[in-house]
C-alpha cells in the first residue's frame, strides 16, 4: 500500500495570511515535493494574483510541500524544472515563454512533470500547440462576474471529493473555444441555466484533468476573484489538483463518456437496488453509501448485464484502516448473498489479506498485479475508482486508471456473459463507502 505523506482538504480550513509573497519558500527536506508557481502576464493581469500566490504558499506550508513563485520565464530551463514536481500557471495571460523555454517545459512534462492551470492559464500561449493540449481548452469569452452552480461530476478525484454534488459560488465564468470532454476527464461543469452568458450549449466543463504526453495535468476555470483565495472550498479544490499533479494522490483521469448512473447519490436511484442478507448501506446527504453490519450485499435488480464497463468510487471509511468489501459481477438474481459468492466473481477491497484476496484481486481466483496496484492505490480514508470491464468471459480491472487485473473465466458452472452487479457489506467492523456507480453498455470496439 502506498504510504507516502497525504493531506486532506481540511488543512485549508485554517486562516490564511494572504499577503503578496514572491520570494522562495523556506527550504524543506531533500525529498519533499516542490511546486513552482508561475504568474507572468503578457495580456490582462488579474489583481488576484498576489492573493493566489500567497494562498498556494500557505497550502504548501500546511501540506508539506515547498512552493517557489516567479514571474521570470528564465526559470524554464531543463535543469531548473527538474527541481519541481509540478508547475502552477496562475492566471498567466498571452505569450509568456519563448521557443527555448517552451521546449524545456515540453521536455519536463514528457519526463513525468505535473501541470496545474488556474483560471486565465487558459488565456495563455494560443499559438503553442503543445500547451493548448496540456491546458485542455482555450478561453473564448466570459460574462459579468455572477453566482452560478458548479456540478461536481467526479467525486473521487482529490480536487472534487470534498465538494458537495452541487456548489453555488460567485466567480468569472469562462466560455471555452472547444469542449475538452472527449480528450480530458471532466471533474466539474457549470449548470448554464443557473446564470447568464454561458455559450457551450449546456455542456460546460469548468475543471478537468488528464494524463498528457507522460505528465499529469489539472485545470480549473475558477479563481478570478480575490475572495476565491480565502474560500476553504476553493482552496481544497486547488490543493487536490496540486496533489494529483505532483503524484501524491492517484485518480482516473481518462476521458469518460457514455456511462449512465446506477446510483447517483439520490434516494430515487436506489429504487432498483435490493439488499440481500443481513446488514445494510446508509446513504448520507452528500450522496455516499456506507456499509454496516453483514455479511450481505446490495445488488442492482433492475437489469442484468453482459458486455459492459462498470465504474464505482470507493474508500475504506472505518477507523481501523483495513475494512473489507468488494464489487460483485456476473451472478444470477437472488436474495441470498452467498449466491453471488458461489456463482459470480468479487473484485475485492481489503488492505491486508493474501494476494488473491486483497484489493484488486478477483477474490480467491487471481491476484492483482501488486506492484501496479500499490502505485495506483490511495490509502484508507481517500477515494479510489474501480473500472470493471466484462467482455464475454474476460474480466479486467482498472484502479484509478491503471490496469491491475486480467482474468478469464473457464469454470463451466459460472458465466460472466449475463449477470447482475452488487456491492458487499462485509461485517459489523467493516465500513466501506461508495459513490457514483455507473455503467456503460454494451461495449463496442474501441471502448
Amino acid at each position: 500500500m502506498n504510504t507516502t505523506g497525504r493531506w486532506t482538504t481540511a488543512v485549508v480550513g485554517a486562516a490564511l495570511l494572504l499577503g503578496c509573497v514572491s520570494e522562495p519558500a523556506a527550504s524543506h527536506s531533500a525529498d519533499a515535493e516542490r511546486v513552482l508557481v508561475f504568474s507572468k502576464t503578457a495580456g490582462f493581469r488579474h489583481d488576484s494574483i498576489p492573493d493566489g500566490v500567497a494562498a498556494v504558499k500557505q497550502l504548501g506550508e500546511t501540506g508539506g510541500f515547498t512552493v517557489d513563485a516567479t514571474e521570470d520565464a528564465n526559470a524554464f530551463t531543463p535543469k531548473n524544472l527538474r527541481r519541481y514536481d509540478a508547475v502552477v500557471f496562475l492566471s498567466t495571460t498571452g505569450d509568456v515563454l519563448d521557443p527555448t523555454q517552451q521546449r524545456a517545459f515540453e521536455g519536463y512534462i514528457r519526463q513525468g512533470g505535473g501541470y496545474v492551470g488556474i483560471h486565465a492559464a487558459a488565456d495563455t500561449e494560443y499559438d503553442w500547440t503543445f500547451y493548448g493540449g496540456l491546458v485542455g481548452a482555450y478561453f473564448q469569452s466570459h460574462p459579468a462576474i455572477q453566482p452560478a452552480t458548479v456540478v461536481a461530476e467526479d467525486r473521487a478525484h482529490p480536487s472534487t471529493s470534498g465538494l458537495p454534488p452541487t456548489w453555488n459560488r460567485t466567480d468569472e465564468w469562462y466560455n471555452y473555444r472547444s469542449n475538452p470532454r472527449d480528450r480530458a476527464h471532466v471533474l466539474a461543469s457549470l449548470d448554464e441555466s443557473s446564470y447568464t452568458g454561458g455559450t457551450m450549449n449546456g455542456d460546460h466543463p469548468i475543471a478537468w484533468c488528464q494524463d498528457y504526453q507522460g505528465g499529469r495535468a489539472f485545470y480549473t476555470g475558477l479563481g478570478h476573484t480575490k475572495e476565491s483565495y480565502a474560500d476553504p472550498a476553493f482552496l481544497g479544490h486547488v490543493l487536490g489538483g496540486i496533489r494529483y499533479a505532483i503524484g501524491d494522490a492517484q485518480a482516473d483521469c481518462r476521458p469518460e463518456n457514455g456511462y449512465r448512473p446506477l446510483f447517483d447519490g439520490t434516494a430515487a436511484s436506489l429504487d432498483d437496488w435490493k439488499q440481500a442478507g443481513p446488514g445494510s448501506f446508509t446513504r448520507s446527504d452528500d450522496g455516499t453509501l456506507t456499509s454496516s453490519g453483514g455479511m450481505g450485499m446490495l445488488w442492482y435488480a433492475g437489469q442484468s448485464f453482459g458486455s459492459y464497463s462498470l465504474k464505482l468510487d470507493w474508500k475504506m471509511a472505518g477507523a481501523s484502516g483495513d475494512d473489507n468489501s468488494g464489487a460483485f459481477v456476473g451472478f444470477p438474481p437472488s436474495g441470498d448473498p452467498w449466491s453471488a459468492v458461489d456463482n459470480g466473481y468479487e473484485i475485492q477491497i481489503d488492505a491486508t489479506d493474501v494476494p488473491e484476496k486483497t484489493t484488486g484481486s478477483v477474490y480467491g481466483f487471481r491476484s492483482a498485479d501488486l506492484k501496479k496496484r500499490d502505485r495506483a492505490l490511495n490509502p484508507p480514508g481517500e477515494w479510489n475508482t474501480y473500472e470493471i470491464r466484462v467482455e464475454g468471459e474476460r474480466l479486467r480491472v482498472w484502479l484509478n486508471g491503471v490496469k491491475i487485473n486480467d482474468f478469464t473465466n473457464t469454470d463451466p458452472a459460472r458465466s460472466l456473459r449475463d449477470g447482475h452487479v452488487g456491492i458487499q457489506n462485509h461485517g459489523a467492523d467493516d465500513q466501506v463507502s461508495f459513490r457514483d456507480i455507473r455503467i456503460k453498455e454494451p461495449l463496442v470496439k474501441g471502448d
